[in-house]
């Protein structure tokens, strides 16, 4: 990778896109520190380390944004509205025909469902900037005015600068995609998670500071584990299966045409990080409940035992969690892949798996081979997200810390695509082409 970043750099028109995305998460990150008006930053950052805790919403949210939820900015919606809408529209192109259509026109149908994704995105924006003033006016001390006209005024200006916020985020994640290196949405989220690592890494100092004796072996144990997980994560999704194919050789007056041998090649985590993200929105729930009507001795023992079992801390959490990330791991898996489709071609361009005959035999081969590699990309999911469940059950200190799990994987995942991306690129202009 660092070869990689080094001889492109040695590109002028490359480097000029890499100083522009520099350029572009800078101002993110700028902007991630400019306070929200009529906001207590302090107060709203007292009551995050109390209340974003044991898996809620407001932790994951806070997470995804670099800890801009949790500080108040203008920036703390970040790019998670984005995230959901694309997510809805994904899902939504298998559902509904007119979408599905827009899908199959190629780029024309793709600037469509952008433009509806950009509206979903919009009101999504609207409707968790109004959520999170309600939020911050009823938990917390935080809104400055809470009575009076001035009370609709602040909540005007707080709504307005979280959506526009939110929006200005999209805008600098397309200036990416158009003009820098990368996706622009994935560089942008590659950002907020990467900047709560040097703030992990300094807890994990401190920690050894205040108690070298436990926490020194357990601090230098953490790193080590840090690393072979990072290393676990890039060769799975590295990893994957090859179907050989045939192409049949067919003679065309004196030429003869055809005979290749190639693959199809199936990606072992081929859904990357999207199953996590539908079973943590569901896990969730729970502790978010919770959170706006906490356990108290009024609580019944049914609403108690319910909080009990869904506890982030337990095993029946875990065990929940990780039957959630296989399932929803083969639900995007065959929305993604259809082994019909793909034997049907084949065998209209004269291919076809060696040994194995063209039409349904060929497509129910492609599923049990899809069946099973889902099954280990799943269980390798499933293994990396509930990780940190188990880390905090071992030390409570250690459970507010980020790196690691799911915010590892998609760090890794979106440093490989931009380094594919770079490859890619050196690889056009290096390229001799048919006149030299």
């Amino acid at each position: 990778m660092f070869q990689t970043l080094r001889n492109a750099w040695s590109v002028p028109e490359i480097r000029k896109k890499l100083l522009y995305t520099l350029l572009i998460i800078i101002l993110f990150r700028f902007g991630s520190a400019v306070t929200v008006p009529f906001l207590d930053s302090s107060a709203v950052q007292t009551w995050m380390d109390s209340n974003a805790t044991n898996g809620n919403f407001l932790e994951y949210m806070n997470v995804m944004t670099g800890g801009a939820l949790s500080q108040a900015t203008i920036f703390s919606l970040s790019i998670t509205p984005y995230i959901n809408a694309s997510i809805i529209m994904q899902l939504l192109t298998y559902a509904l025909p007119p979408l599905e259509r827009w899908r199959e026109e190629g780029e024309e149908g793709k600037k469509k469902i952008n433009k509806i994704t950009a509206f979903v995105a919009l009101g999504l924006a609207i409707f968790m900037a109004f959520a999170y003033y309600l939020t911050l006016k009823n938990s917390m001390s935080a809104v400055e005015y809470t009575t009076g006209w001035e009370m609709y005024f602040s909540a005007a200006v707080i709504i307005a600068c979280l959506v526009a916020g939110s929006q200005l985020v999209v805008w600098m994640g397309n200036r990416i995609s158009d003009k820098g290196i990368g996706n622009g949405v994935s560089m942008i989220l590659f950002a907020g998670i990467a900047a709560r690592f040097p703030v992990d890494l300094g807890r994990l100092i401190q920690l050894t500071m205040d108690e070298p004796s436990p926490y020194l072996f357990i601090t230098i144990a953490y790193i080590l584990f840090i690393i072979f997980e990072f290393a676990f994560i890039v060769f799975m999704n590295e990893s994957e299966r090859r179907i050989p194919i045939q192409y049949a050789k067919r003679v065309v007056g004196r030429k003869q045409y055809g005979g290749q041998k190639t693959h199809i090649p199936i990606k072992v985590c081929m859904s990357g990080v999207m199953p996590i993200i539908f079973a943590m929105s569901f896990m969730s729930l729970p502790a978010t409940i919770q959170l706006f009507n906490p356990v108290d001795e009024n609580s019944s023992s049914f609403y108690k035992g319910f909080c009990e079992f869904f506890s982030t801390r337990g095993i029946p959490y875990a065990i929940i969690y990780f039957i959630l990330i296989v399932a929803f791991n083969y639900f995007y898996v065959s929305i993604q892949y259809n082994p019909i489709e793909i034997a049907n071609n084949l065998r209209q361009s004269n291919g076809g798996i060696p040994g194995i005959r063209p039409g349904k035999p060929t497509s129910d081969y492609i599923q049990r081979v899809l069946s099973k590699i889902t099954l280990v990309g799943a269980v390798f999911l499933g293994i990396i997200a509930i990780i940190p469940i188990f880390i905090s059950m071992a030390d409570d200190q250690l459970s507010s810390l980020s790196m690691g799990g799911t915010t590892l994987l998609i760090a890794v995942s979106v440093a490989l695509e931009t380094t594919r991306t770079l490859e890619s690129q050196l690889m056009m202009r290096h390229h001799k082409g048919f006149l030299q």
